[in-house]
């Protein structure tokens, strides 16, 4: 803001209101009347200018501070009229309008998309003030999840659930906890987890609950769509040729039973035939045995074995066919103390086929290596990683190898990856994979 102009007329009016006086003070000393009041009436015109100059700024300040006290930053002040300081103190006031203005606005906008975000999710969240029990937000979901129409207060709730009440708004979850809710129609479980915060002199509970029903169902039939699709598949290819096949035997048979002399039939044909729908057939009874095979591993049975025997008996097993296909293989233990409480039947199966497929991918690699590695990690996790540096596995299939039936090999059942999975899911382990197309592969089993 310029406040030259302004002080420079202001100090012009003091300078001016001095000399009057002085004046004042010679006419007296000189008795001349005239020019005596000429100069008092001089004088009582600038002190009335001057204190309508000062005001009209200190009026204009005073309008300012009263609309940013009732927080009204829509008023406007004319920059085109009146005196030139007043215009420039007016183009200050609407420039702090229009900056606050614009915060203002962003931050609604902000607000709501933050808002919008919070509606869309599917996780319910409320907070609410923890003395008065007043709703200060909540999402949708919120209420979905709890079957309860909205609500402005949570004494709502009480009212009608107090079992329900208790449990969500009374009970406090600092870590995320599971529990089971009673609903009208059905038991549900949910995850929760609250915190309480403070705003100037309240404090604020904040609740975030989750479906887990939901949630577990919605992967469940994610897994399902994956294996029937491929179940799918794989009995198509087995029942097409095989219908096929046989509408065209039964078609030369009926051929031939019309007219004998005219349509002969050619045993040889039909031999051929009949071998292959029965051939095709075995491939089906296999497919079925395989399944079976993967939901029959329920139960464990459990002994602790040390990882250095387990090597052992994997690399007598195993070594010498590997090392006959031109592969380097090694096997080593970071600490002979390294122990797991194993079904020790089943993770040799599950090593086996990870070596079986790590064979498999270096078959065209010449300088062919296979690594089986174990070691402690600093979450005191037990961890066997299978290393080779084979032909990888292409990143658009790499989310599908555990899927049930799933195969990119011109002979495989699509069953090994899927046993491995479940059989450490049992052992309540895991196995990962990172693989890099042209570069190799590592599983990991983490115990």
């Amino acid at each position: 803001m310029n406040f030259r102009g302004y002080i420079v007329r202001l100090f012009f009016r003091i300078f001016l209101f001095v000399g009057l006086i002085l004046g004042i003070l010679y006419f007296i000393d000189k008795n001349q009347i005239t020019y005596l009041v000429i100069t008092s009436v001089a004088i009582l015109y600038l002190l009335v200018n001057t204190y309508n100059f000062v005001k009209r700024r200190f009026v204009a300040m005073d309008d300012f501070f009263e609309a940013v006290k009732y927080r009204d930053f829509s008023r406007w002040f004319p920059e085109d009229m009146g005196p030139k300081d007043i215009r420039f103190l007016y183009t200050g006031f609407n420039e702090i309008n229009r900056t606050i203005k614009e915060i203002n606005s962003q931050n609604q906008a902000q607000y709501v998309y933050l808002q919008k975000i919070l509606e869309m999710v599917d996780i319910g969240i409320i907070a609410y003030n923890l003395e008065n029990g007043d709703v200060l937000w909540s999402n949708d979901s919120f209420g979905d999840i709890l079957d309860m129409p909205s609500f402005r207060n949570i004494r709502f709730v009480e009212n009608r659930k107090p079992e329900l009440f208790n449990t969500i708004f009374e009970t406090y979850h600092r870590e995320p906890d599971s529990i089971a809710i009673a609903l009208q129609n059905e038991s549900i479980k949910i995850l929760i987890s609250d915190t309480v915060f403070q705003v100037d002199e309240d404090a604020f509970k904040l609740i975030v609950i989750q479906n887990i029903d939901d949630t577990l169902n919605k992967n469940e039939s994610e897994s399902w769509k994956k294996l029937l699709s491929v179940m799918t598949h794989e009995i198509m290819n087995s029942i097409t040729p095989i219908s096929s096949l046989a509408d065209t035997l039964q078609s030369n048979l009926e051929r031939t039973m019309k007219n004998p002399d005219k349509h002969r039939l050619e045993l040889e044909d039909l031999n051929s035939g009949i071998k292959t729908i029965k051939n095709r057939s075995d491939g089906l009874l296999k497919f079925a045995k395989t399944y079976r095979s993967l939901s029959k591993v329920t139960s464990l049975n459990l002994q602790r074995v040390r990882v250095s025997e387990l090597f052992n008996n994997i690399q007598l097993l195993m070594a010498p066919s590997i090392e006959a296909k031109n592969i380097a293989i090694e096997f080593k233990v970071s600490g002979t103390r390294l122990e797991l409480d194993i079904d020790t039947h089943l993770i040799e199966q599950v090593m086996i086929n990870l070596l079986l497929n790590a064979v498999d991918a270096c078959k065209h690699k010449e300088d062919a290596q296979i690594k089986v590695l174990a070691s402690q990690n600093p979450n005191r996790d037990i961890v066997i990683k299978v290393y080779d540096n084979g032909s990888g596995i292409p990143q658009d299939i790499l989310e599908n190898i555990f899927v049930p039936f799933f195969t990119s090999k011109a002979t495989g059942s699509g069953i090994g990856l899927s046993l491995c999975k479940q059989i450490m899911l049992l052992h309540k382990g895991r196995i990962l994979v990172k693989s890099i197309e042209g570069e190799g592969t590592v599983f990991s089993l983490v115990f």
